[in-house]
């Protein structure tokens, strides 16, 4: 039954207008309250339309009662443009390209309404990085052939769809078609120059637009930074005159990326003298900063203004203390905050594991490991990477196997490099250096340098000159100037007692042109941040 109010405003409509009506069930949909709207909708049969029906299927979606939008779809007496395109949008807010797809085929079998620019623009957008992407040159053809003008929106979704489809010229020609070019186009313009690797013809549409927004800055310096030119994001940065989060965010999470942990933190530090607020995504990359650098100092000084800014400690911020606490040599702190953690996802749990790896613990990463499957989380690569390398460090052999067998056969999982090099290291620890050599023989493809260098570093440990030679010449054909190749043979040869192949050795540095590896320390600053 009707609440009397509803049933007294349904009758006052009745006796006004279909335009009251729409408007009484646009600000029910708007303020949420579905039911409301729904009443008045069913109440009113003589006096809803095109305009009815189109909001209350709108209000479906915004709901993500996707079910009931579609029987009143399947049920409306007439159809336009917009109630398509309502549907198209529904789909793809929910993320559903395939019904997207279907409603379009749908939409232009119909022949009652004829698509507009709006409809390509969603369907484009709904169809980017999935594998529907092969539409993207159908649905510009059919634009031009409909004779629609590339508008903002449409222009900008082709030419990402090109971006993805790495179609250059795709990318430029859109680019050109687009009659009233908004900063959006720029924007992906400069996004898709950078993705092929064009910096120069990035910074040269940058330069020419007639505006710019935060986002434009930021886009352009990330370009940079993906294309490992920090020092050029740097000049891009400091050339803002006004600077938001997300850019000074950008520029750290650069020099982390490029491992310049210093220089992250430098510019954490000139953020906070500058009076810009940072935000989860500042604080979890300066964290990964002082776990690069091992500066629990810094780290300890991050988190202290972590819990005086009042966020809410979520499982990413929570995760980047992990993983902070744990490089830096405080398991336990590091272990104390994965407990807290309410919801923990395998991000988490690879962390803490990887914490446990680290310090050697091997069967307190074990323990982790069965904990983590007992609470449902299936592991991924990175786990048994952890796995393997804290069994190494920890002598289990045995179990060593056993994971890494299990990771195929019990998981479905490939090994990669790092799961071979991991198994390198644990058999040269163990002195079996024999298995060793056979599993790389047995690799699926060819070695790199760092499983050279584990069996390497497995050879200095036990004096094996015959595979230690081996070992540098695989190093040498993928890296001539390794320094660490004069340090280890020369350990060999002196344990061997060998001294006058010393001078060989020597010759054949030269003759590599490796030099000998220098020695270095470091002493982490205890200077405030604040």
């Amino acid at each position: 039954m009707p609440t009397p109010w509803a049933f007294t405003l349904s009758r006052q409509i009745s006796a006004v207008s279909p335009v009251y009506l729409n408007k009484t069930i646009n600000s029910f949909v708007s303020n949420g309250k579905l039911q409301e709207a729904r009443k008045l909708f069913d109440q009113s049969p003589h006096l809803t339309n095109i305009v009815s029906w189109n909001s209350l299927i709108k209000g479906y979606f915004k709901n993500k009662n996707i079910q009931h939008a579609e029987y009143l779809f399947d049920k409306m007496p007439q159809r336009d443009v917009v109630s398509w395109n309502t549907m198209l949008s529904g789909y793809r807010n929910a993320n559903n390209p395939d019904k997207v797809y279907r409603c379009f085929l749908d939409m232009n079998r119909c022949g009652d309404v004829r698509s507009n620019e709006l409809t390509f623009s969603v369907a484009i957008s709904s169809f980017l990085n999935l594998d529907f992407k092969h539409l993207i040159p159908q649905l510009h053809g059919l634009v031009i052939c409909l004779g629609l003008s590339l508008n903002v929106y449409v222009g900008s979704a082709l030419m990402r769809g090109y971006v993805d489809l790495d179609d250059y010229v795709g990318l430029v020609r859109v680019f050109d078609e687009i009659l009233d070019k908004d900063v959006t186009p720029w924007n992906v313009l400069i996004l898709g120059y950078m993705k092929f690797g064009c910096t120069s013809e990035a910074q040269r549409a940058f330069d020419m637009m007639p505006r710019r927004s935060f986002f434009t800055w930021s886009t352009l310096i990330n370009g940079y930074i993906e294309n490992k030119k920090v020092n050029e994001a740097r000049v891009v940065f400091d050339k803002m005159c006004e600077k938001d989060v997300v850019s000074w965010t950008a520029m750290i999470r650069g020099y982390v990326k490029d491992g310049d942990f210093m220089k992250g933190l430098e510019l954490f530090k000139l953020m906070s003298n500058s009076g810009a607020r940072p935000n989860h995504f500042t604080f979890s990359t300066v964290l990964d900063a002082c776990a690069g650098y091992s500066a629990v100092l810094v780290g300890n000084q991050v988190h202290a203004c972590i819990l005086k800014s009042g966020f809410p400690l979520d499982v990413v911020l929570l995760t980047s203390l992990v993983d902070m606490y744990a490089k830096c040599g405080d398991i336990e702190v590091a272990f104390c905050i994965f407990e807290s953690i309410t919801v923990r996802n395998l991000v988490a749990w690879n962390s803490i594991i990887g914490g446990y790896a680290r310090h050697g613990l091997a069967e307190r990463a074990m323990q982790e490991f069965e904990r983590m499957l007992k609470s449902g989380i299936r592991p991924d690569e990175i786990t048994f990477i952890n796995l393997v390398y804290a069994c190494g460090h920890g002598g289990l052999v045995e179990e060593g196997e056993r994971i890494f067998n299990s990771m195929v056969t019990e998981y479905g999982l490939k090994a990669e490099m790092e799961h071979y090099a991991c198994m390198v290291d644990l058999y040269g620890r163990a002195g079996q250096l024999e298995k060793a050599e056979k599993l790389i023989d047995g690799m699926p493809f060819k070695p790199d340098v760092v499983v050279w260098g584990a069996l390497l570093g497995a050879c200095g440990l036990h004096s094996c000159l015959e595979l230690g030679e081996i070992a540098a010449n695989g190093i040498y054909t993928l890296e001539h100037a390794h320094p660490a190749v004069y340090s280890v043979l020369s350990k060999i040869y002196g344990d061997k007692g060998v001294r006058g192949d010393i001078t060989g050795l020597d010759k054949l540095m030269k003759k590599w042109r490796a030099t000998k590896q220098k020695a270095s320390s470091w002493i982490e600053s205890p200077s405030s941040i604040n």
